[in-house]
């Protein structure tokens, strides 16, 4: 799967991240990422990048791979930046006109497999298994270098836009012990 464009968006009536891929081919897909699966993705990939930058090896590079955790990193947000740089964020996504897409319904992640492939590429494996259903629904997906870290901005600019990783409000607001001497409020 040769991919063209990606987008990631967070649904809110879904409570869920929908990601499209448009190949190519003019072959779309769709797939939903749940906040457990995202949260989960988010720091795996990070740290998928940060591996493969000092294991890129090179007379100029050779050295990355005796370097302390802090130093991989800022080497890794270096080629990130760097990489996105050259990214196109501004051209919006456009679905498949000709074909359908590759799945009837958005497909549903409930596991994920990341391998890292050779310096720069991620090899993907999406599944869907659902209780009561007899059969999965998969696909396999490739990215490479500048895909990769386009794939990593979408997904943690999604997760803040769902604001997943903040704390909740009502949490927030009152700070500990506002509430003691008060009496309980129940709802009912």
């Amino acid at each position: 799967m040769d991919v063209h464009q990606l987008s990631i968006a967070f649904v809110a009536e879904q409570d869920r991240l929908l990601a499209r891929v448009n190949t190519r081919e003019g072959q779309e897909l769709q797939f939903w990422l749940t906040r457990r699966i995202a949260l989960g993705l988010a720091p795996l990939m990070d740290r998928l990048l940060i591996e493969q930058v000092a294991r890129q090896g090179g007379p100029a590079t050779s050295h990355l791979a005796s370097l302390d955790a802090l130093s991989k990193k800022a080497m890794a947000d270096f080629q990130r930046s760097d990489s996105l740089r050259g990214a196109d964020f501004a051209t919006p996504y456009q679905p498949s006109g000709d074909s359908k897409p590759l799945f009837d319904t958005a497909l549903l992640v409930t596991d994920l497999n990341v391998t890292p492939k050779g310096k720069s590429a991620v090899h993907m494996q999406f599944v869907e298994k659902l209780p009561g259903c007899d059969g999965q629904r998969s696909f396999e997906m490739a990215l490479q270098d500048q895909m990769v870290y386009a794939f990593v901005h979408l997904l943690e600019v999604a997760i803040a836009s769902a604001q997943w990783c903040e704390p909740a409000a009502s949490a927030a607001a009152s700070p500990a012990g506002a509430h003691d001497g008060e009496k309980p409020q129940y709802l009912n």
